[in-house]
């Protein structure tokens, strides 16, 4: 239904099933063409700005596109934002302990499980404390969990100054997802895996002065204006998206009980709400020695995985087949 999209690397790799996550997926054709398209062309940037805004906001459904900037990487981001909190000598951060950013400062981390009381135990944080600053995922990295309550969190947060970061790194074209009632109060922190690296954008609340672009190679907004725009013209939806990769997910977990795998099985799954979860789903092991060698163990048979940790991610993309056959690691 959607490997019309992927032609190219599909061709060029055909016996490999790639189920890396989020940045590694497969690239669409318009996206390896938009970078010849950009190498023809340096002129428009400006242009491609713009355009690019506009399909963000429509994601997302923001109300003003002009408000999203753009960084080489999410690093550079929250450093801007650090940049402009008032001088002094410490600077509080409340986050989680599954966070893909690391903080330098004076940082409280609250346990992202057990995840069923994990929104109230973060509430209770921000009512009983003070912060500078609150980040923390729509989508956890290391376990696809799926953050539902971050705009009730937003919603407890009073003191007006503490800045809000919610990193949407896995759920931007990934999760449905509407800004509009939170947009004056956040900053929302994105990427698209499938226009590649060097490609991330920010948007922020109408009176912020905290951001602006950065220096950054644009040949990446080209590829994403490509990608989203191909996706807008033919109505591939993030609704769409995500209900093809539940659908991919769900035949992944029946195939685990035909294969009866020792550490590929649904109970070594973190997952709370398969209906709310994001585009990988990440298996426990007991140790990172067991986690590596299962990730070789797939590479030699050209299943490609990624891990961090003791935690291995299978992710999930509309260019795969119907069910991955894990069948030849048994």
């Amino acid at each position: 239904m959607y490997k019309k999209y992927y032609s190219q690397l599909l061709t060029a790799n055909p016996q490999i099933q790639n189920y890396l996550s989020h940045t590694h997926h497969y690239w669409p054709d318009v996206a390896i063409e938009a970078t010849l398209q950009y190498q023809k062309d340096p002129a428009k940037d400006v242009e491609k700005v713009t355009s690019v805004q506009k399909l963000i906001a429509e994601v997302l459904n923001l109300s003003r596109p002009e408000k999203i900037i753009f960084s080489p990487d999410i690093h550079e981001l929250v450093n801007k934002l650090m940049k402009g909190l008032e001088p002094k000598k410490t600077i509080s951060v409340l986050t989680t302990d599954s966070e893909f950013y690391n903080f330098d400062f004076q940082v409280e981390k609250v346990t992202t499980h057990p995840f069923d009381d994990f929104e109230s135990r973060f509430i209770k944080k921000i009512s009983d404390n003070h912060y500078d600053m609150i980040f923390l995922s729509q989508v956890f990295f290391n376990s696809g969990m799926v953050n539902k309550g971050f705009e009730k969190i937003v919603a407890s947060v009073k003191d007006t100054n503490t800045i809000i970061v919610v990193d949407g790194f896995h759920g931007f074209m990934a999760i449905p997802t509407d800004l509009l009632e939170i947009e004056d109060r956040i900053f929302y922190i994105g990427g698209f895996s499938q226009s590649g690296d060097g490609c991330v954008f920010m948007a922020g609340p109408t009176d912020s002065t905290l951001i602006s672009n950065s220096s950054m190679d644009f040949s990446s907004l080209y590829r994403l204006e490509a990608v989203l725009s191909l996706f807008k013209k033919d109505g591939v939806t993030v609704d769409k998206i995500h209900s093809y990769v539940q659908k991919l997910q769900n035949n992944f977990r029946n195939h685990l009980l035909e294969i009866d795998h020792h550490y590929l099985t649904e109970k070594n799954i973190l997952s709370v709400d398969y209906n709310h979860h994001g585009d990988f789903l990440t298996f426990v092991l007991p140790s990172i020695e067991q986690v590596k060698l299962l990730h070789d163990k797939l590479r030699e048979r050209n299943i490609w995985t990624d891990f961090t940790g003791s935690r291995l991610r299978f992710g999930f993309g509309i260019y795969q087949n119907d069910c991955i056959d894990l069948k030849s690691i048994n």
